[in-house]
């Protein structure tokens, strides 16, 4: 957790503020990855037909590499959000600042679920190609798609544990704005 609290200085400050930014590492939450992984699975293998159910179907058969994309897609969403960390700038008067958006992984796995549903089962690109363009144009990008939502979920997770603050508050910093 980094805090970066503003407050009046001790003298000297050219504005007579003082700006002291503590680091702290927090641990991974091992029972928040585990539940979005979870959660990501079941969102996209249920309706796309990879993990069967009754509720849903699929034209076209389940290809050999769509099992192993939802699995790296749930597995790295899990912990791009057991990684995950609120950096706030809390100021002299108590307003906090500086909260992380969850919009680089859900839009990654947003593209997987894309990659991995059945071509013609998607109205999107039916009403956009028609079913002889969603199995000759659409189907051979999935593979593509999901390589693409794959890449991106694996940047995510690289910076979300590279961002993360100094482990045993060695990194504190005392600095005047």
């Amino acid at each position: 957790m980094e805090d970066v609290s503003i407050g009046p200085s001790s003298g000297g400050e050219p504005h007579g503020l003082e700006v002291v930014t503590h680091h702290e590492r927090p641990r991974p939450h091992f029972g928040i990855a585990v539940l979005a992984a979870v959660v990501t699975f079941l969102v996209i293998g249920l309706p796309t037909d990879i993990v069967p159910n009754p509720l849903f179907g699929r034209e076209v058969p389940v290809r050999p590499w769509e099992p192993w994309v939802l699995l790296a897609t749930s597995v790295l969403t899990g912990l791009w959000f057991g990684l995950q960390r609120t950096r706030r700038i809390v100021a002299a008067d108590g307003t906090v600042a500086g909260e992380d958006s969850s919009v680089p992984p859900l839009s990654a796995a947003g593209l997987a679920l894309f990659a991995v549903a059945c071509p013609v089962c998607n109205k999107i690109v039916l009403v956009a190609l028609g079913t002889s363009g969603a199995l000759g144009i659409w189907e051979p990008l999935q593979p593509w798609l999901a390589m693409f939502s794959l890449a991106a979920l694996v940047g995510a997770v690289a910076y979300a544990a590279r961002r993360r603050p100094c482990v045993d508050g060695s990194c504190r910093v005392r600095s005047a704005s």
